[in-house]
């Protein structure tokens, strides 16, 4: 099971793959905004050619768990992608995951890895959309030792 892990701002989107077994994640790509649709539809076709049966869209919650205008900017994103998703074979689901303290977590993993600050500027994006994918998976697992069902 094969997913992607979106960290959606508003200049740009990373992106992170987990391998086939759905073990671990990488980040993958930092994509430049371009609308809407025109970045949706370029999500869609990395879901399709990685056959990824899950995307997993970070919502920047605000710190009290409330959705804020951010939120509601990731949530109309999502309202344009879901459709080309589901017109994909396999259709992929689109699901959300809490995304608070996911660029902070992947800014102490650069700088524990020792990453320049030029480097890190360069993969951020993509090391949040690791760790909104990682924590994305470790639920799925919990979810699955437990015997739940739900996403």
């Amino acid at each position: 099971m094969r997913a992607l892990g979106l960290d959606v701002g508003s200049k740009t989107i990373g992106v992170a793959v987990s391998d086939p077994s759905g073990t671990i994640a990488s980040p993958r790509e930092v994509l430049t905004r371009r609308g809407h649709a025109e970045d949706a539809a370029a999500i869609a076709a990395l879901a399709r050619d990685l056959e990824a049966a899950d995307v997993v869209v970070g919502l920047p919650l605000e710190l009290d768990g409330s959705v804020g205008h951010r939120a509601r900017q990731v949530q109309r994103f999502l309202a344009v992608l879901e459709p080309l998703l589901a017109a994909l074979p396999g259709s992929p689901r689109a699901s959300t995951w809490d995304e608070r303290f996911s660029t902070a977590g992947a800014e102490r993993a650069l700088l524990q890895a020792d990453v320049s600050r030029t480097r890190r500027k360069q993969v951020i994006d993509a090391a949040a959309a690791q760790f909104i994918l990682e924590g994305w998976l470790e639920g799925q697992r919990r979810r699955d030792m437990s015997g739940g069902t739900g996403t």
